[in-house]
């Protein structure tokens, strides 16, 4: 039985959490993205648990999967010890993303890998297991810390699956954490090389990667393969193109993973051309 793939963009909150919803459904839209508040500073939110409901609501009547991004400065690899002040801004901030994620009845929240420039490379990972263990500290909700891949933009963090699935493994709460694999950045990095690289989902199978698979960021790429560059195009319009995609789209796991664009949109101002594209795609 072939899976039907579930496929929406990130989208707006200006009309709440619920507006998201909808508009992702009058899309045709079988996921999206949204931030939980602010993606440039790190907060805690108040926001409307009545809104959050009626998106949860809407989104489990309608079979509807939706995934909440954490904003841009949140920093698993900040030094308790050097910034206890910026240590506790990211963990209250990242516990607030989880606290709306679980409202909204998404099934997580991204945040990326990383960034770690201040001396051994090991301390960066430790500063990372740290952080979330104390996020996930007494967490009981169902929405998980879903870990990003890094293209190498910023440093050599989180470019491959051995650290995405050793940082999970070493965690306390392993069943709370999981993966967002983002294409553009995998490319980048060189962690999956395009179309056939066999190497990438055999390894991604040993390592059980697959296992902890949530949620995929499908963009393509501005640069070639090993460019270290965070740039995306629209599926299928970049270097990764059309082949990468139909043969990325063969995997299990990927086909059933919430599949998301963070590009810019079509003519029409929405994702609706690149959601048909992929889903044609995915059933040739």
């Amino acid at each position: 039985m072939t899976v039907k793939v579930k496929v929406g963009g990130h989208l707006s909150i200006r009309g709440g959490y619920f507006g998201a919803a909808r508009a992702a459904l009058q899309l045709g839209a079988g996921a999206f993205q949204y931030f939980p508040k602010n993606p440039r500073s790190l907060t805690v939110k108040r926001f409307d648990t009545r809104d959050a409901e009626q998106c949860r609501t809407l989104c489990q009547e309608h079979g509807l999967v939706s995934i909440a991004h954490t904003p841009y400065p949140s920093n698993l690899a900040v030094d308790k010890d050097a910034d206890g002040d910026g240590y506790r801004r990211v963990v209250d901030s990242l516990q607030n993303d989880l606290e709306i994620a679980e409202a909204c009845g998404s099934i997580g929240i991204v945040v990326h890998f990383g960034i770690f420039k201040s001396g051994n490379p090991l301390q960066g990972y430790q500063n990372i297991i740290q952080c979330i263990n104390d996020v996930l500290s007494g967490w009981k909700g169902s929405a998980k810390l879903l870990i990003e891949n890094q293209a190498g933009d910023h440093g050599d963090m989180g470019m491959t699956i051995e650290e995405l699935v050793q940082i999970r493994n070493l965690c306390r709460n392993t069943e709370r954490i999981g993966f967002c694999l983002d294409t553009c950045h995998a490319f980048g990095a060189g962690m999956w090389r395009g179309e056939g690289d066999k190497s990438f989902a055999a390894k991604a199978e040993e390592l059980k990667f697959w296992d902890g698979l949530c949620a995929v960021h499908l963009n393509d790429s501005k640069y070639p393969v090993l460019s270290r560059k965070d740039r995306h195009a629209r599926v299928g319009q970049g270097h990764i193109g059309e082949a990468g995609f139909r043969w990325l789209l063969q995997i299990d796991a990927i086909r059933r993973s919430p599949l998301i664009f963070e590009s810019e949109t079509g003519e029409d101002g929405t994702y609706k051309e690149d959601m048909e594209r992929v889903k044609r795609w995915a059933e040739a």
